[in-house]
C-alpha cells in the first residue's frame, strides 16, 4: 500500500479535487541520472548489462493476432515470432484489467494484491467504491462563514497491495521507467520514473465526465452515463456556457431543494460544496460553419467537425488559494442549424498536476515539455460518449486515432531515453483494448448490435496493423543485451448476451425485494430486503454472501456459509440460457479457497466466470433487478473479456525462449526479475518462464 500525505498547501492547490477520486469519497525522489546503455548494474554479487523493454498492449488477443499475421498484415510480429518465441499468456481470474495488471506488477494473485474487480464494497456500509485508489479530504478544518480552512492535508491512497517489481529493481540500483501501467495511481514513492495510467481520475475525481452543450436536448438526458448534458441557446449568433470543475472543498453553502409545489426547502443535507466553474463563449460566423471560442482570455477558431488543441483552464477556489489547473479539448460537432459541442473530461494538467500522477512529481512537466500536452485521465478514448450516442462511431474513431498517435509519440521519445539509460522500460497501449470493446459490432454481422453503416468494418484490423508498425519502431531500440517482451493482460471475445446476475439470485430465492412491484424501478439495492437476502451480486464478476457479523445487515450464520457457497456454485454451473440451452457460466472461483495471501477473504465470496459470448449485464453490477435474466447486448460496447479466464488468454512474444508451456502473468513477473539476476519474493506465485535468447 502506498499512501502519500499531502501538505496543507497541496490540499489548497487541489481544493478537494482529490477528495472525489473514488466512489467512496465521491472524489519525491529524483530519477536516476541518465546512464549509457552499457552501464553495469550490481546486484546479488553479480554484474550484468541486461536491459528489458516491455510493450504492454492491453487486450491483444492471440487468435486475432495469429489470424492477422497469417494474412500478411503484421510482418514485424511475424518476424519476432519466427526469430523469437510466442505463446498464449494465461490471465488472472477474473480477467479484468486492474486485476490482471496488478497480478503482473506484483507477481501475486488477488489474495496477495487485494484487487478483485473494478468495484469493491464496504461491508460496514454496503457502499461501493472503486478498487484501485481512495482519496480522503482533510479530517480537521476551521470554518469562517462559508469558508473552510483545512488544518491538515488530505490523502490519496493507492489500494493495490504487494511490492511492484520495479521496487525490487530500485533496491539494486537498476533504473526503470513505467509509463501508464494500470492500477498504479498514485505512483509509489520509488526511484523509478512513473506516470500513472488506468485508475487516474479526471479533475472532478471521476473516471471521466465529459460535457455536452446542445440546443437539441436528448429525450432523456439523465440516461446519458459518463457525461453531463447542458442546454444552451444561440442568441445573436453567440453561445454563453460554463465549464464545471471540481467541488470547492474550501466553501460550504446552504443546500436547498425544490418541492413539488415549486417552493425552495432545505435539503436533508444542509450544506454542499459548490462546483467551481469557468465561463466561455462561442461566436458563430453568420455565413460559414465556423466559430470563435473565448476561454479565460484565450481565443481559437474551430470549423464544424474540428477538434481544438489543448486548452488550459484554471479554477480559483478562494482568493488566497492557488488555482486548480486542468486541460481539455473542444470538438465543434455542429454549428448550424442546431448547435452541439463536445468537451473532453477535464484532465489533471500534467504541467501543474492537482493530484499526484507522476514520480518524481516533476516528471509529468518534463514530459509536457518534450511531448506537448497529453491525456492523463484513465482510458481517455471515452467510450461512454459513443455508448450514449453523443459521439458517432466515426467521431470516436477519429478521437481514438489521435490518442494512438499521442501514445506512439511518447514511445518514440522514451525509446531514445531507454537507449541512453538502460535498465527497464515498460510502455502501455490502451488503443487496442478500447477499440475491440467499441468496434467489434462493426466487424461482426451476427452481433445483436451490428452496424455496417459507418464504414468501420476494418477498424480492429487497422489497429492491429498500427500495433505492428509500432513494434517495428520499437525493434530499433533492441540490441544484443536487450530482452524484448510484448505482452497483453487478456484477449477478447464478442459480447452477445447479458446476464442479470442479481435477477438470477432473486429468482433462485437468494435475494428478496421489499416491493416486487418496483423490481425494475429501484437502483443501488434500495429495494432489497436485507433481512431476507442471503447473497447479492456486485461488480462485474462478484457474488457476496450477506454474512452475519460482516455485512451491515448480514443474516447468514458462519456455520451456514460453506453450504450456501456449495449450493450457489452448483446452481450457477447448472444454469442454462433458455433461448439456446447454452451454459452461460463455465467457472466458479472461491477466493478464500483458491487464492493466496492475506487479502483472500477481502473480496467476493464467489467469482463468476462467464462463458464465451456472455458477460454480466449493464444493470446488475450496481444493484438493479431487470425482469429478464438473459437478454441481447445491443450496446456499442460489443466485445469483452470479463469472463472465465480460460476463454480470454493474453499474448506473450519475446526474443527469448519461452520455457513454460503455459506461462501466466505472474510467471512473467518472475521472469522480468530474473533477467536482472534477481530472485522473486517468497510470496510471489510465478515461475521464471524465459530462457536464453533464441538464435
Amino acid at each position: 500500500m502506498n499512501s502519500k500525505p499531502y501538505t496543507r498547501r497541496d490540499f489548497l492547490k487541489a481544493a478537494g479535487a482529490a477528495a472525489t477520486a473514488g466512489m467512496a469519497a465521491r472524489s519525491g525522489l529524483d530519477a536516476f541520472a541518465a546512464a549509457e546503455s552499457g552501464v553495469v548494474f550490481q546486484g546479488s554479487g553479480a554484474s550484468h548489462t541486461r536491459k528489458v523493454l516491455i510493450l504492454g498492449i492491453d487486450g491483444m488477443d492471440p487468435n486475432l493476432l495469429c489470424e492477422f499475421v497469417s494474412q500478411g498484415l503484421m510482418p514485424n510480429f511475424k518476424r519476432l515470432i519466427d526469430t523469437g518465441d510466442f505463446k498464449k499468456l494465461a490471465t488472472s481470474m477474473p480477467p479484468q484489467s486492474p486485476v490482471a495488471w496488478a497480478t503482473f506488477i506484483t507477481g501475486l494473485d488477488p489474495g496477495g494484491h487485494g484487487i478483485f474487480d473494478f468495484v469493491h464494497r464496504d461491508p460496514a456500509t454496503m457502499a461501493p467504491y472503486l478498487s484501485m485508489s481512495r482519496a480522503e479530504p482533510p479530517r480537521r478544518a476551521l470554518q469562517f462563514g462559508s469558508w473552510v480552512i483545512p488544518l491538515k492535508g488530505g490523502t490519496v491512497e493507492q489500494l493495490r497491495k504487494g511490492r511492484a517489481f520495479w521496487e525490487l529493481l530500485d533496491a539494486r540500483g537498476i533504473p526503470a521507467t513505467i509509463y501508464k501501467i494500470p492500477a498504479n495511481f498514485p505512483p509509489g514513492k520509488t526511484a523509478a520514473r512513473q506516470l500513472s495510467g488506468m485508475g487516474t481520475p479526471d479533475i472532478l475525481g471521476t473516471s471521466g465526465t465529459f460535457s455536452y452543450y446542445t440546443t437539441r436536448m436528448p429525450e432523456r438526458p439523465e440516461k446519458i452515463s459518463g457525461g453531463k448534458v447542458y442546454p444552451v441557446r444561440v442568441i445573436h449568433d453567440r453561445v454563453e456556457a460554463r465549464l464545471f470543475g471540481p467541488r470547492n472543498q474550501l466553501r460550504r453553502l446552504p443546500k436547498t431543494a425544490v418541492s413539488e409545489s415549486g417552493d425552495s426547502v432545505y435539503a436533508e443535507t444542509p450544506y454542499e460544496n459548490p462546483a467551481l466553474a469557468v465561463d466561455f463563449s462561442v461566436s458563430l460566423d453568420a455565413e460559414n460553419d465556423v466559430a470563435l471560442f473565448q476561454v479565460q482570455g484565450r481565443e481559437f477558431v474551430l470549423q464544424e467537425g474540428e477538434w481544438s488543441d489543448w486548452i488550459e483552464v484554471e479554477f480559483k477556489p478562494a482568493p488566497w488559494a492557488p488555482a486548480i489547473s486542468a486541460a481539455c479539448r473542444f470538438y465543434l460537432q455542429q454549428a448550424r442549424p442546431e448547435f452541439s459541442l463536445y468537451v473532453t473530461p477535464l484532465q489533471i494538467n500534467p504541467r501543474s498536476p492537482a493530484m499526484p500522477i507522476s514520480q518524481p512529481a516533476g516528471w509529468s512537466r518534463e514530459l509536457v515539455d518534450a511531448l506537448g500536452h497529453f491525456y492523463t485521465q484513465e482510458l481517455p478514448e471515452e467510450p461512454k460518449a459513443l455508448r450514449s450516442g453523443v459521439l458517432t462511431g466515426r467521431e470516436f474513431w477519429q478521437h481514438a486515432q489521435f490518442l494512438l498517435r499521442e501514445q506512439q509519440r511518447a514511445l518514440d521519445f522514451l525509446l531514445q531515453d531507454f537507449q541512453r539509460r538502460g535498465g527497464l522500460l515498460f510502455f502501455y497501449f490502451s488503443s487496442l483494448d478500447q477499440g475491440c470493446h467499441m468496434f467489434w459490432r462493426y466487424t461482426d454481422k451476427i452481433h445483436p448490435a451490428y452496424d455496417g453503416a459507418e464504414g468501420l468494418q476494418d477498424s480492429i484490423r487497422t489497429i492491429y496493423r498500427e500495433m505492428d508498425e509500432t513494434l517495428g519502431k520499437a525493434m530499433t531500440a533492441v540490441d544484443d543485451n536487450t530482452t524484448f517482451i510484448i505482452m497483453s493482460d487478456h484477449g477478447f471475445v464478442p459480447f452477445y448476451s447479458q446476464v442479470n446476475l442479481n435477477t438470477w439470485l432473486m429468482e433462485k430465492g437468494h435475494v428478496t425485494l421489499l416491493d416486487p412491484a418496483k423490481q425494475e424501478l429501484a437502483k443501488e439495492y434500495t429495494n432489497v430486503d436485507w433481512s431476507r437476502t442471503r447473497a447479492y451480486a456486485l461488480g462485474l464478476n462478484g457474488i457476496y454472501v450477506n454474512l452475519s457479523g460482516r455485512e451491515k445487515n448480514g443474516i447468514v450464520k458462519p456455520e451456514e456459509y460453506d453450504a450456501l457457497l456449495d449450493q450457489l456454485e452448483k446452481e450457477l454451473l447448472e444454469t442454462r440460457d433458455p433461448r439456446n440451452n447454452e451454459q452461460p457460466i463455465s467457472l466458479i472461483v472461491r477466493p478464500r479457497r483458491d487464492f493466496h495471501g492475506p487479502y483472500a477473504d477481502a473480496g467476493p465470496d464467489l467469482i463468476v466466470g462467464y462463458n464465451w459470448g456472455y458477460r454480466t449485464s449493464w444493470a446488475s453490477p450496481l444493484g438493479e433487478f431487470p425482469k429478464e435474466i438473459f437478454l441481447d447486448n445491443k450496446d456499442a460496447w460489443s466485445a469483452d473479456h470479463c469472463l472465465d479466464h480460460r476463454v480470454v488468454p493474453g499474448v506473450l512474444l519475446t526474443n527469448q525462449r519461452i520455457t513454460l508451456e503455459d506461462p501466466a502473468l505472474h510467471d512473467l513477473t518472475v521472469a522480468v526479475l530474473a533477467q536482472f539476476g534477481l530472485a522473486p519474493l517468497p510470496e510471489m506465485r510465478g515461475r521464471n518462464c524465459l530462457g536464453p535468447r533464441t538464435a
